[in-house]
C-alpha cells in the first residue's frame, strides 16, 4: 500500500526543491552566488551554465566575482548578466566580471520578503493539489479489494506527509524571510 504514498511524497519532495532553488535565486543584500544558477552563456554554440565555463568566487559579503577560463567567454557572460533579471549591472576589467550588490533599502527588504511569502503560498498550493490527487486516486479504490479502513489509513498518512512539507515550507519562508530583512 504505501508504494502509492510514496508516489504522491516523491512529488512534494520536488515541490520542495523547486522552492528551495527559487528562494536560493532571491538576493538578500549578501553575495550569493546561486544568483547565477539559472544563466546560461553561449560556449561553442551550447548553452552552458556560467559556473562551467569561469570560476565564481564572493571574495567580499557583498560582491561575486566571475573568472572566466577562457578571455572569450568575458563579452558572453557580462552580456547573460546584463540581460538577465539580477538587476546588477556587472563591471568587466578584461581579466575578471565583478558583481557588487547594493545595500537594499527597506522598501526593497520589503518587496523581497512578500515575494518570498508569496513563493511559499504557491508551494503550498501545490503541496495540497498533489495530496488532493492522492485522496483522489485512493477514494477510486472503493470497491476494489483494497479495504474501507486501508483507504483511509492511506488518507491519514498522506495528510501527515502534507503537513510534514507545509511545515518545511513554512521554515524556509521564514529563515529566508529573516535573511532577507536582516540589514
Amino acid at each position: 500500500m504505501h508504494e502509492q504514498l510514496k508516489v504522491y511524497e516523491e512529488k512534494m519532495q520536488k515541490t520542495m526543491k523547486s522552492l528551495d532553488s527559487d528562494l536560493a535565486a532571491i538576493r538578500a543584500g549578501r553575495a550569493n552566488p546561486h544568483i547565477l544558477d539559472r544563466l546560461t552563456v553561449d560556449y561553442y554554440g551550447v548553452p552552458t551554465p556560467i559556473q562551467q565555463v569561469a570560476n565564481v568566487s564572493v571574495p567580499e559579503a557583498r560582491m561575486i566575482q566571475i573568472q572566466p577560463w577562457e578571455k572569450s567567454m568575458l563579452k558572453e557572460i557580462t552580456k547573460a548578466i546584463q540581460t538577465s533579471d539580477i538587476g546588477i549591472n556587472p563591471t568587466n576589467d578584461g581579466q575578471v566580471i565583478r558583481l557588487v550588490f547594493p545595500e537594499l533599502t527597506e522598501d526593497r527588504r520589503k518587496e523581497l520578503a512578500k515575494d518570498v511569502k508569496k513563493k511559499g503560498e504557491q508551494a503550498k498550493v501545490a503541496i495540497r493539489n498533489i495530496r488532493r490527487d492522492g485522496n483522489d486516486a485512493f477514494k477510486k479504490l472503493k470497491g476494489t479489494e483494497v479495504s474501507e479502513d486501508a483507504i483511509k489509513d492511506m488518507e491519514d498518512e498522506l495528510q501527515k506527509v502534507t503537513d510534514k512539507y507545509i511545515k518545511e515550507v513554512d521554515k524556509a519562508v521564514e529563515a529566508k524571510t529573516k535573511e532577507v530583512m536582516t540589514v
